[in-house]
């Protein structure tokens, strides 16, 4: 997005940097870059002979997870325990057929343990409770599927992002507020019927009656899921850590003898699962008000979270594929009647689950089938080994989501959007938690309206879209009037749904009053999705407006007596960087911006994204443009998101021709690469090279035409490093994080005498 405000570099910048003075001196040789274009996976049964190795091993990976967490959520969601399988079994074998979304992983999830405990304890309690609310269920998912036949799908875009994160903060407080004293070994049955705050006031007690030996379990459970992700290395992030710690737990408990030690309610029981499955709904309470309540609760948290799960799934595709919203809703909706018909849970596309069959390498619809057929041959064969998992290891998992829901990180990633955001998280949050998921949600939405009206949205506004669109043969202009806010974008969004690709697009906001953050996010999906197709957007008319933070997507409001200025204060990292880029004549940007399409398609966006860049250092030398940059890669969607900061250099207007590659130090994950990513490139010629690095591309031609022996022999002789190459661009990093000003510098002469080389060998080879 080009703005003077959203991502452009201002004049006034030449404040904060040092030009170069140093001019290229040789003339560009210009070639013709064949480029291959990526193939996106076939769908369907071709779909599944061409991608059948790669979605089976992610299905199967994506089961290690899911297993454990289906287990605990049932058992949290007061359902029979193997009845959160069966829901993952039918999402898999079933839902997967006729999805809407590719990439998406069916099955419960943590945000209903709420509803559907709240649900079998007002409807009874025990068997009974269960059964009533399986008709609950099947009643709101044939509402479901007529909200998807009816279009419905976008409905999701009127609730605000901070509204909906507070309902699922909420959701994690009151997941924690029970499982910990699961971990510590106390009786599920003392707890029945306890509000949130209630069994918050009771932990100390808990605390104090504890059974040393089941909370040690607990502990330990607590101790590899927290500590995994810190261990270095990609072998650890591809182990799902929830089957390390059934790994570890089961073997605790048999030496501990749980079975005959402890109460039985500290081990999973199934019993006669397949005894089990078949009708099991009971209508009889349709014509009460629980009844019906818990159908509208079902069917709007259901619903939103399938729908935002999806959209943020999208955009991590790495072939950009567009779900339809509708269709996978009435999917979700078939899934859902057919599992409570069975007596299984609600399911949704769960996101952690999705986020990490991307991470796996999952390509089509088929990694959640074979996610689905893993599970059954699971309920087929190890039933027995299942019995064996203490239910404190699943406390430590479910208190584990509920934590990732409700995090610190959470709050403060809220209130770098702004105050008014975490204003309406915190608001939605307390509700929620001290009454339920509508009351919490509604309040959050009416706390938003507030202040959008405090700020100046014109009532007229507030759900009907105000703009005037001009277009000719290439260009569209967008004239924003009044207010652009999350309650009438749904029209805005049926506007830019009309509009034709390839053309450049033009938004102008210099008439409105207040353009608020949920607006701005789905102003960044659209233009990422545009220049997609080959077209361009760009954004302009903030120059009379005050934003509500530094956050580049954060709201803003008409505000003439204060023009928009770029202050920028350098934090202590910015101000080594500008003293480094003096000293060696590079311009320093320090300013946080959107960058998504400079890295678009390079192989580090697999399954990941790059948000931002910032602290840009560049110049120009004899081998093209080289910048160093800070790049914010975001893997996993929404509460399943992680960020990571990276050093990067980039090098662009290259006077030699490279294929496309990627090339990264070999690993113990290496083998697993080649099935996910493609081929490792050896030279026999280079066994050194070979046994260091893992390459890969798709014109195995070209790629080792390019490899010659003096690219190699630099590379043999050098520190370890990742080098990738996308349109006749370089992008180097030599580790997963921020680089000194030190470490910069070493980088920088490594660059240099890369560049050397193959500016040498593109001489010979002229």
């Amino acid at each position: 997005m080009t703005s003077d405000r959203l991502g452009g570099r201002k004049n006034d910048m030449n404040k904060v940097h040092k030009a170069s003075t140093h001019v290229r001196p040789i003339k560009r040789i210009q070639k013709k870059i064949n480029m291959k274009k990526i193939e996106v996976p076939l769908d369907g049964l071709e779909g599944l002979k061409q991608n059948w190795r790669t979605d089976a091993m992610s299905g199967f990976l994506v089961f290690l997870l899911a297993l454990p967490l289906s287990l605990g959520i049932a058992k949290a969601s007061e359902f029979p325990p193997a009845m959160g399988v069966l829901t993952a079994m039918i999402g898999g074998l079933f839902v997967s057929l006729f999805a809407g979304s590719k990439l998406t992983i069916k099955g419960p999830a943590a945000g209903l343990i709420t509803i559907c405990a709240g649900a079998v304890t007002e409807l009874g309690g025990g068997t009974e409770g269960w059964k009533l609310a399986l008709g609950v269920i099947i009643v709101a998912s044939l509402i479901q599927m007529l909200f998807g036949f009816l279009k419905f799908g976008s409905l999701s875009d009127f609730f605000p992002p901070s509204a909906v994160h507070g309902m699922l903060a909420a959701i994690g407080l009151i997941i924690f507020s029970k499982q910990i004293h699961i971990l510590l070994g106390i009786d599920p049955a003392t707890l029945k019927g306890l509000e949130p705050l209630e069994l918050y006031e009771r932990i100390p007690d808990s605390i104090i009656h504890e059974d040393l030996r089941v909370t040690l379990v607990g502990i330990v459970s607590l101790l590899i899921i927290f500590g995994m992700p810190l261990l270095k290395g990609k072998v650890f992030k591809k182990i799902p850590a929830p089957m390390v710690v059934l790994l570890i737990t089961i073997p605790m408990a048999l030496i501990m003898d749980f079975k005959h030690t402890e109460p039985a309610f500290d081990l999973v029981r199934i019993g006669d699962f397949w005894g089990t499955v078949g009708f099991n709904a009971d209508f009889s309470a349709i014509g009460t008000f629980v009844f019906w309540k818990y159908v509208i609760m079902f069917l709007f948290v259901n619903s939103l979270e399938s729908l935002l799960t999806v959209k943020a799934i999208d955009s991590l595709d790495p072939w950009k594929r567009i779900s339809n919203p509708n269709k996978d809703l009435v999917a979700v909706g078939a899934g859902n009647a057919l599992s409570g018909l069975l007596g299984g849970l609600p399911m949704i596309s769960e996101v952690a689950r999705s986020s990490a069959n991307i991470t796996f390498g999952g390509r089509t619809r088929w990694a959640n089938f074979f996610h689905g057929f893993f599970l059954l041959v699971a309920m087929l064969l190890f039933i027995p080994v299942i019995e064996m998992i203490p239910n404190t290891a699943l406390a430590a998992l479910l208190i584990a989501v509920g934590y990732r829901l409700a995090s610190p990180h959470e709050f403060f990633k809220t209130y770098k959007i702004g105050s008014d955001q975490l204003a309406v998280f915190v608001t939605t949050i307390i509700v929620t938690v001290s009454t339920d998921l509508l009351i919490g949600v509604a309040a959050g939405i009416i706390m938003k309206f507030l202040f959008h009206i405090i700020n100046g949205a014109p009532l007229r506004s507030l759900f009907k879209p105000n703009f005037e669109l001009i277009h000719d043969n290439e260009n569209y202009i967008i004239r924003v009037k009044d207010a652009a806010i999350f309650s009438n974008l749904i029209g805005y969004k049926k506007m830019m749904r009309s509009l034709k690709p390839g053309k450049k697009v033009t938004f102008n906001f210099a008439d409105a009053k207040i353009v608020d953050h949920s607006f701005l996010e789905s102003l960044h999906h659209f233009e990422e999705e545009y220049n997609h197709t080959g077209g361009d957007v760009a954004v302009q008319g903030f120059d009379n407006f005050k934003a509500s933070s530094n956050h580049p997507l954060a709201t803003r409001k008409y505000d003439p007596g204060s023009q928009t200025r770029i202050e920028i204060k350098l934090n202590a990292r910015q101000i080594e960087l500008r003293s480094f880029a003096d000293k060696h004549e590079l311009n320093f940007y320090p300013q946080k911006v959107r960058s998504a399409i400079k890295y678009k398609d390079f192989p580090i966006q697999s399954g990941a994204k790059i948000q931002y860049e910032e602290n840009v250092l560049s110049k120009y030398t004899e081998a093209g443009k080289i910048e160093i940059s800070d790049i914010t890669l975001t893997e996993g969607a929404l509460q399943a998101q992680t960020n990571t900061q990276i050093t990067v250099i980039r090098i662009s207007e290259t006077a030699f021709t490279i294929p496309d590659f990627a090339l990264e130090p070999e690993g113990l994950w290496s083998k697993f690469s080649e099935l996910v990513n493609g081929k490792d490139i050896d030279f026999a010629s280079f066994p050194v090279f070979s046994r260091k690095y893992y390459l890969r591309g798709h014109d195995e031609t070209a790629i080792r035409k390019f490899f010659n022996e003096s690219l190699i022999g630099f590379l043999e002789n050098h520190e370890e490093i990742h080098i990738e190459c996308h349109r006749n661009k370089l992008l180097l990093y030599v580790k997963r994080d921020v680089l000194s000003p030190a470490e910069i510098a070493q980088v920088l002469k490594l660059v240099e005498e890369l560049t050397g080389t193959l500016t040498e060998t593109e001489v010979q080879q002229a």
